[in-house]
């Protein structure tokens, strides 16, 4: 009996380690999981200044509802840099045009290519958010000590569904140095 109590504690203890082991590969795989999943993301990117440079769509303001529009400012727990909104929320109209701003500082004695990376809560509302304008869109290089004001303009499409009355924009950077 002590042998069979003896086995099993053996191959708990063997799947418990192959389990950690696993999990710890799936974290390692994840960023580079995310890259491809949303690579289309990465192009703007390549794309020349003129196209980036959206134009602004002529919407028809609707005055009838607000929708209150949150923005979350991140790090990654690996960057060394002050990131914040200078708004923390601003109520829209949808089809009005917004500049938001953004600041960000570099902390270190060294100059760092940051990424910022954008997401929308929820979901379903980022193909209703024309984004003209974004820090986002590029590689940021800052400075030792340097700080910049990064701005995002945007306007909600009027056709997003009524049902959404709040909804976030998210910006985390990554601090990307020693990928270049």
């Amino acid at each position: 009996m002590n042998r069979s109590v003896s086995q099993k504690n053996i191959k708990l203890a063997r799947n418990l380690i192959i389990v950690a082991i696993a999990m710890f590969g799936f974290g390692y795989a994840l960023v580079p999981i995310y890259d491809v999943l949303c690579e289309w993301k990465w192009i703007e990117r390549d794309r020349p200044d003129a196209i980036k440079q959206a134009k602004e769509n002529a919407y028809e303001v609707d005055k009838s509802r607000e929708v209150t529009v949150e923005f979350v400012a991140s790090l990654n727990e690996n960057t060394p840099m002050v990131f914040y909104a200078e708004t923390q929320k601003l109520k829209v109209n949808p089809g009005e045009y917004h500049t938001v701003n953004f600041h960000a500082e570099n902390k270190t004695d060294k100059a760092i290519n940051a990424r910022a990376i954008h997401s929308f809560s929820p979901a379903v509302v980022s193909s209703f958010v024309d984004t003209i304008t974004c820090f986002c869109f590029d590689e940021q290089l800052f400075e030792p000590k340097e700080t910049k004001t990064l701005p995002v303009r945007f306007a909600v499409n009027p056709e997003m569904p009524s049902q959404y009355k709040t909804i976030t924009l998210s910006y985390t950077f990554f601090d990307r140095t020693e990928n270049q």
